[in-house]
């Protein structure tokens, strides 16, 4: 009876390894596609296994997050919020919003999309270069602050008018999760997208090896000449952001201004980290705690971490005597290649 029973599911088992076989090494032959092109202001370059292009589709996903969350978008959700007008936020704007207050409430204000008026008259968003007044600082801090903004039947209250809000800390990287998500909607097991430096890995590359990704060493490059790595991380099925003031910052009086504002002083922030590479599940998590480690010291990004055990981050900061260092996640190490 048995004999007989396994004489009949024979063939099904040739089949079904037949099968296994053919779709292997279907995948193998399956060609990898590499789209490139400029959103939100910078560079997104995807690699991903498809038999077909699909950088359409990915366009069309990029300009509906532009739509709803860039604030230089005039008909975007997020300029008719900070217009006042009464607008239908989207599930975009709603999940990054969310996200934000999230972020800013662990951080204790580090992270705050509230912060646009202070980085602007520092010269970083219309680039006007102009140091701005103590006054200045002062009067525009009462118009900053995540926890006077709240969300009230799917409407944005703002407590001031005034106030702005921008996702450009968060924008990069959930569109990057966008991306990503719309890849596998497709089918898409193995690839890499990045958008503006924050990343998005799944399965292998062409090469059918785990993703690489380097973190570049932190040195004062304002016009991103320099490549130099500072090392190589094994990125696979995760998301990568980093945030750092190496290439975005100025001299004025002898003395350096970087790009990143701490939303409680109102001032650039003066400390020794230079570059904050944070690991995560999703990419709009990496990103918002990558710029926020950015705001905080080293050590309160340390504290911070033990209550997170899923984050994993890699700081490149100088030392007492001016040289690079290195700290990172001890969950990191074996993500380390060089």
């Amino acid at each position: 009876m048995n004999k007989k029973k396994l004489i009949w599911q024979l063939p099904f088992l040739l089949l079904l390894i037949i099968g296994t076989v053919l779709i292997i090494r279907q995948q193998r032959n399956m060609p990898y596609q590499k789209n490139t092109g400029l959103v939100f202001g910078t560079v997104y370059n995807l690699t991903y296994q498809c038999d077909s292009d699909l950088n359409e589709g990915v366009l069309a996903e990029l300009q509906k997050v532009d739509n709803s969350l860039s604030p230089f978008n005039e008909k975007s959700i997020i300029t008719a919020v900070n217009q006042n007008k009464d607008v239908r936020l989207d599930e975009m704007f709603l999940t990054v919003f969310n996200k934000a207050m999230a972020v800013s409430e662990d951080t204790e204000g580090a992270f705050d999309i509230t912060v646009a008026p202070l980085v602007n008259a520092w010269g970083f968003g219309f680039k006007n270069g102009i140091e701005p007044t103590r006054q200045q600082v002062d009067s525009l801090r009462q118009i900053v602050g995540y926890k006077n903004v709240s969300l009230v039947d799917g409407k944005v209250i703002k407590q001031d008018p005034r106030m702005m809000l921008d996702c450009s800390a968060i924008a990069k990287g959930y569109g990057t999760d966008v991306i990503a998500n719309y890849l596998r909607s497709r089918g898409v097991k193995n690839f890499m997208v990045e958008i503006g430096g924050e990343i998005v890995t799944s399965g292998v590359n062409p090469q059918r090896l785990p993703w690489k990704i380097g973190v570049t060493k932190p040195t004062d490059d304002s016009l991103s000449v320099s490549q130099e790595m500072q090392t190589i991380l094994n990125v696979t099925d995760k998301a990568m952001a980093t945030s750092g003031n190496y290439r975005r910052f100025y001299y004025k009086g002898g003395q350096k201004f970087a790009h990143t504002i701490d939303p409680k002083t109102g001032y650039p922030v003066q400390h020794s980290l230079l570059s904050a590479t944070v690991l995560a599940k999703n990419c709009t998590t990496a990103d918002a705690y990558a710029t926020s480690f950015m705001v905080m010291s080293i050590e309160r990004a340390q504290k911070l971490l033990e209550r997170h055990p899923e984050l994993m981050a890699y700081f490149i900061y100088s030392d007492a005597k001016g040289d690079l260092a290195v700290w990172f996640s001890p969950s990191l190490k074996d993500k380390i290649l060089e």
